[in-house]
């Protein structure tokens, strides 16, 4: 089902970062693209609402309009009921997040996931920020954040295929592999 659905995401993303750059507004469009993604992720019914193969197509594109056209650029608006027209709306979410990593990757932003102990202070982020730089050839860092007090203490930092595990929970068990092997 991955390559399915990644059939789908690809190209429509492309588009989409076709037209933000046709038009000069990739900026616009990747703060639109945010909004849209934080839309989804505060509510579950709207996803439910647009994924739903029972709600027609009209439907949705009226809570589209309505939801939606004030706080989106013009030309994603049109894309947005173009992939309702399509039946492709329930690959937005995907379809946003790709588009955010081609944004990144168009302006040499790592993305930095990082699961951490306890929330990390300012000092901490910007020390993290700075690692990963010296890690990347990039411009800037975006870092997200998870806290998962299971690591006990420490960080797990995740850059693109690159995973960097300073947590306790992860010494602890590299110890114990350790003396497993030596018995």
């Amino acid at each position: 089902m991955a390559s399915v659905s990644q059939s789908f995401v690809e190209p429509y993303a492309e588009a989409l970062m076709g037209v933000a750059k046709s038009q000069n507004l990739v900026e616009e469009f990747g703060d639109n693209v945010q909004w849209v993604l934080t839309a989804l992720n505060v509510s579950t019914e709207l996803k439910t609402f647009l994924a739903s193969p029972l709600v027609k197509r009209e439907t949705k594109k009226d809570l589209i309009r309505k939801a939606i056209a004030n706080q989106v650029n013009p030309s994603m608006l049109n894309f947005l009921l173009l992939l309702v027209d399509r039946q492709r709306v329930v690959f937005l979410e995907p379809i946003c997040l790709r588009f955010q990593q081609m944004l990144r990757d168009l302006n040499r932003v790592a993305l930095a996931e990082v699961t951490s102990a306890v929330q990390l202070s300012d000092t901490q982020a910007e020390s993290l920020k700075q690692k990963v730089l010296g890690l990347t050839n990039c411009h800037s860092v975006e870092l997200v954040v998870k806290v998962n007090p299971d690591l006990i203490g420490g960080v797990i930092v995740k850059v693109g295929s690159k995973i960097i595990d300073a947590s306790i929970r992860g010494q602890l068990r590299r110890l114990a592999t350790s003396l497993s092997a030596g018995i």
